[in-house]
């Protein structure tokens, strides 16, 4: 839709150019056009700009930079014609923050240089978050560099490090800050003792270096490179953490059932049950599910495949976790949809509290001059009433129609 929006876009200035000598008058009434068509459908248009920007954003074949850039820049026009940049904010950082940590990326210049464009539309505030996301990335890998030379110290040290195999694995953590990212479902795995010495050794590491802070460990955000000897040859794959904690299971047995599994890793029921998926039914499968079949069952059994073989050395196996569902969809409008409550509410307490009384009518109009997103009177309305009913304001008695700020 967004390709079809740019040409069409193009094909008008075009058109105002050669036909009507580039007439300002034409041009304010084409915006005014613009900014009509694209909210008719208030959040959509928003959605789908970012999901664009996310599919350039992680490169294409063919495509130069300059040419990327270029693409950006028409997108921004688009982009200036929005009401709900809200909504765009919102699935930008989420997708941001897949290509960030997943090594999605095809250019960090093209990704602050879109930050930077989105600073100059909407100011610092729109894009604090996402700059604070990449401060964390900087951070996080100066952090590697210090704890790398931290770990050679205490890699040969019996009580860090108790087990031989745990001195074969790398580390490498990147610490998030949880205000700038967008809010993931925290998750207690079963880890093997060999990845809980490592995790251990940072967390440490980390809490001497900055006392009082607080790591939480997102295993559903892990990426993991495993070296896997299979009779036919020896491979590295390129999985999640939660496939990495499945794989684990059949280091010591070919054959473990569904029950086992669980039982071994804790991952959550349906969180365990696509991962599997992922590995026994996928395109790359080194496991094999009995009876077969697309959907894991609880008396199911997976035996490790041993008959696998690819053309290339390191092979990536696709999570099918990392894949947008339709409720990650509707979550992230229920959490658009709130923080427009919390503004609308912020509004009207500032609003009160520096004239105290007020008739609806002002403060309707005052509340439209002052926020940004799309809004309808009923929203407002119910806003207010919430706000009666949390005793922030009151209705006059004497006069029905105004409000009076409570302190």
């Amino acid at each position: 839709m967004i390709s079809n929006l740019l040409a069409f876009r193009a094909k008008l200035d075009e058109c105002i150019n050669t036909a009507c000598d580039g007439n300002e008058s034409y041009r304010y009434k084409l915006k005014e056009a613009w900014e009509a068509f694209l909210n008719a459908r208030h959040n959509r248009p928003a959605e789908l700009m970012a999901k664009f920007l996310d599919v350039k954003l992680k490169g294409e074949k063919g495509t130069s930079d300059d040419e990327v850039e270029a693409v950006l820049d028409r997108v921004m026009v688009l982009f200036r014609y929005l009401q709900g940049k809200d909504v765009f904010e919102a699935f930008y950082k989420k997708d941001l923050a897949k290509r960030l940590l997943l090594g999605k990326s095809s250019s960090f210049d093209l990704e602050r240089s879109i930050i930077s464009k989105l600073k100059t539309e909407c100011g610092s505030a729109f894009t604090s978050k996402l700059e604070g996301m990449f401060k964390d990335i900087d951070l996080s890998r100066d952090l590697m560099t210090t704890y790398s030379h931290h770990l050679k110290t205490k890699l040969h040290d019996r009580t860090v490090f108790k087990l031989d195999k745990s001195r074969e694995m790398d580390l490498h953590v990147q610490v998030l800050t949880t205000g700038y990212w967008p809010g993931y479902p925290a998750m207690e795995v079963g880890m093997p003792d060999e990845m809980k010495e490592h995790v251990e050794c940072f967390k440490c590491y980390y809490q001497n270096k900055y006392q009082g802070r607080r790591l939480v460990w997102q295993p559903v955000l892990g990426q993991c490179i495993l070296k896997v000897a299979f009779p036919k040859g020896r491979k590295e794959l390129a999985v999640s953490q939660l496939q990495t904690l499945v794989l684990w299971c059949f280091s010591t047995d070919d054959e473990v059932s569904f029950a086992d599994v669980k039982a071994k890793t804790a991952i959550e029921d349906g969180e365990l049950r696509r991962t599997l998926q992922s590995l026994a039914c996928g395109k790359v499968r080194v496991l094999h599910k009995e009876p077969r079949g697309r959907e894991v069952n609880d008396g199911d059994k997976f035996l490790f495949n041993k008959d696998f073989t690819a053309k290339l050395h390191r092979i990536r196996i696709n999570s099918i976790q990392l894949k947008e569902t339709s409720e990650e969809n509707e979550k992230t409008h229920e959490a658009v949809f709130r923080d427009r409550q919390y503004q609308v509410d912020a509004a009207i307490v500032r609003i009160m509290k520096a004239r105290k009384n007020l008739a609806h009518t002002m403060l309707m109009s005052e509340l439209f001059s002052q926020v940004k997103f799309p809004a309808t009177p009923v929203d407002l309305k119910k806003r207010i009433e919430s706000l009666i009913e949390r005793d922030y304001l009151e209705r006059d008695p004497n006069k029905p129609g105004d409000y009076r700020y409570l302190a």
